[in-house]
C-alpha cells in the first residue's frame, strides 16, 4: 500500500472507487475533471491517494484557495478545506482513513490552514458536509480527528407533477404587480445588477452561480426599479431539476415575494417537463426552510457540516 499525491492515470481507478464506497453519491469522470482537476485551487499533492495493485483505493481531498472564489473576494488565508475523503470497502477496519486524512490535514497545516471546513467547499463540493444516515463511520472519523459540528442543513425534494400556482400566490402575485413589481427573467443589461446583488446580499458563489449560468431564461427575478429576489434553476452543472440560488432582499422579507417567486419558478420549470425539484441545503427550520415545506418539499437528507480549528 503506497500513499501519495495524485498522478496522471489515477483518475479511472479513483472514480470506481469512489463509485464502489459511496453508492448512493457516484460521480462520473466528467464530474471528477470539471470539478476536481480543473478547478483553478487544484494540488495534485492536496489529493491523497491510497494506491494497492496499481490502483486507487482510497483518497482525502485537501484544497485550499490558489485564486479568489469571486470578483472582489480574497484568497482567505488560514482556511482550508476536504472536500472530500473515501476508502474502498475492502481496504477499510484498518486506520486507511485515519492515514489519508491525516496525511490531507498535514498538507493544509503546512500551508497555514488554521480552519479546515468538511465538505463546504465553494464552488465545487458534491455534497456540503457528512450524511450521519448514510456515512457513520466517516462521520464519526471527522470527530475523532477534531471535527466539531457546525451546522446541520438539509436537502429537500418537492414534486412537480399537477403543481399549480396556489390561489392565495396567485392573489398576492397580483396585490404585488399592481404595486409595481414585476416577476421576470432578467434583461442582459440588469444580469450586472443581479450579480452583485446576489454576491452582496447573500454569498460570492451565488453571483458566480448565475454569472455562469448557461440559460439566464432558467433565472427569474422581482423587479420594481431594482433587483429585490431571485430564483434560479438548472445553474449548477447544467442539471435543470436542481433549485437555486434563491433569495430575497433582507428588507422586503415578508412581502410574499419568496414565496410568488419559488411558485412561478416551478411552474416554469414543470412547463419544461420537469418531474422533481430539489437542493442540497437549506435549514430545516429557517424561513427558507419553512417556506419549501410549505411548498409541498420534503426533507431526503440530513447532513453535518463540520470544521476543525487549530488550538
Amino acid at each position: 500500500m503506497t500513499l501519495r499525491g495524485f498522478a496522471a492515470g489515477d483518475e479511472a481507478s479513483l472514480v470506481e472507487a469512489w463509485n464502489e464506497s459511496a453508492q448512493a453519491d457516484p460521480v462520473t469522470p466528467a464530474w471528477f475533471r470539471d470539478c476536481v482537476l480543473l478547478d483553478p485551487n487544484f494540488d495534485p499533492e492536496g489529493l491523497r491517494v491510497a494506491v494497492a495493485g496499481g490502483r486507487v483505493v482510497g483518497c482525502a481531498y485537501a484544497v485550499r484557495r490558489l485564486v479568489p472564489l469571486a470578483p472582489g473576494t480574497g484568497l482567505e488565508p488560514g482556511s482550508g478545506w476536504i472536500p472530500f475523503f473515501f476508502v474502498a470497502p475492502g481496504h477499510r477496519r484498518a486506520g486507511l482513513g485515519r492515514r489519508l486524512l491525516g496525511e490531507a490535514l498535514r498538507f493544509l497545516d503546512e500551508h497555514g490552514a488554521t480552519r479546515v471546513e468538511f465538505a463546504s467547499y465553494t464552488p465545487h463540493y458534491l455534497l456540503p458536509g457528512a450524511d450521519p444516515a448514510l456515512y457513520p463511520g466517516a462521520l464519526r472519523l471527522l470527530g475523532a480527528l477534531g471535527f466539531e459540528t457546525v451546522s446541520t442543513p438539509v436537502a429537500m425534494d418537492g414534486s412537480l407533477v399537477g403543481h399549480r400556482e396556489p390561489d392565495d400566490v396567485r392573489a398576492l402575485r397580483a396585490i404585488r404587480e399592481s404595486e409595481g413589481y414585476a416577476f421576470r427573467p432578467p434583461r442582459d443589461g440588469e444580469l450586472p445588477e443581479l450579480i452583485r446583488f446576489a454576491a452582496q446580499s447573500f454569498n460570492p458563489d451565488w453571483g458566480e452561480a448565475i454569472r455562469r449560468h448557461p440559460d439566464p431564461r432558467r433565472i427569474l427575478v422581482a423587479w420594481n426599479g431594482r433587483v429585490a429576489g431571485f430564483a434560479v434553476y438548472g445553474a449548477y452543472r447544467g442539471v435543470a431539476e436542481r433549485f437555486g440560488p434563491f433569495g430575497v432582499d433582507p428588507a422586503l422579507r415578508g412581502t410574499g415575494l419568496g414565496k410568488i417567486l419559488l411558485h412561478l419558478t416551478m411552474a416554469r420549470m414543470r412547463a419544461e417537463g420537469l418531474h422533481s425539484a430539489w437542493f442540497l441545503w437549506t435549514g430545516e427550520t429557517s424561513p427558507a426552510g419553512r417556506l419549501y415545506a410549505a411548498a409541498g418539499y420534503r426533507v431526503t437528507r440530513r447532513f453535518h457540516v463540520m470544521r476543525r480549528t487549530a488550538p
